[in-house]
């Protein structure tokens, strides 16, 4: 189970890593590796018969995590038409 747990993990972070072209797929894969991360720690904190307290704290970083990237793109929709990287640059003045 933790093997195939762990290809999971390492499937979402080459999608992140290999897909720089378009932010939404950015924040999707980021999603992706936080609900696999939330998987893990559940999966721990089962196995280890602990209370089950600290998912919920993680779920609500995670979900505050997913608001900021949502706001952030929709202000680079609004700003500058489409969510490509290479259409703006953040170093200008």
């Amino acid at each position: 189970m933790t093997m195939y747990v762990f290809m999971m993990f390492v499937c979402g972070v080459w999608v992140f890593c290999s897909n720089r072209k378009h932010l939404l797929i950015t924040l999707l894969s980021l999603e992706y590796i936080v609900l696999i991360l939330y998987l893990m720690i559940y999966l721990y904190l089962l196995e280890m018969d602990y209370e089950l307290f600290f998912s919920m704290v993680f779920l609500t970083f995670s979900v505050c995590e997913g608001a900021l990237g949502l706001s952030v793109l929709v202000s680079m929709i609004r700003s500058y038409g489409n969510d490509y990287f290479n259409t703006f640059n953040i170093l200008q003045c």
